[in-house]
C-alpha cells in the first residue's frame, strides 16, 4: 500500500526495539535521495515519539504516519 507515494526504499524494523529503529532510520535516510520517501514500519511503541521527533530535529517531512493497533507505518520524505 503506497497511498499514492512513491516509496524509495521500506525499512522493516518490526520486532526491533528502542534504540534500533531510530538509529535504522538515521541510517536509511541518508541511502535516498533527497525528495525521495522512507517507510519505516516498526512496533515498537517508543518508535512513535522517536521518529517524529528524529525528523523535526533532522529537517525531514513526516509524509504519513498510520498506527494500527501498535503496528506503525511511517513515510519520511528526505529533504536534506
Amino acid at each position: 500500500m503506497t497511498d499514492g507515494h512513491e516509496i524509495a526504499e521500506t525499512l522493516d524494523c518490526v520486532g526491533l526495539y528502542c534504540p534500533q529503529p531510530l538509529f535504522m532510520t538515521r541510517n536509511a535516510i541518508e541511502s535516498i535521495e533527497v525528495g525521495e520517501i522512507l517507510e519505516v514500519l516498526a512496533d515498537d511503541p517508543a518508535a512513535e515519539s522517536d521518529l517524529h521527533s528524529f525528523v523535526k530535529r533532522a529537517g525531514h517531512e513526516m509524509v504519513s504516519f498510520e498506527n494500527d493497533n501498535g503496528e506503525m507505518r511511517f513515510l519520511i520524505r528526505r529533504l536534506r
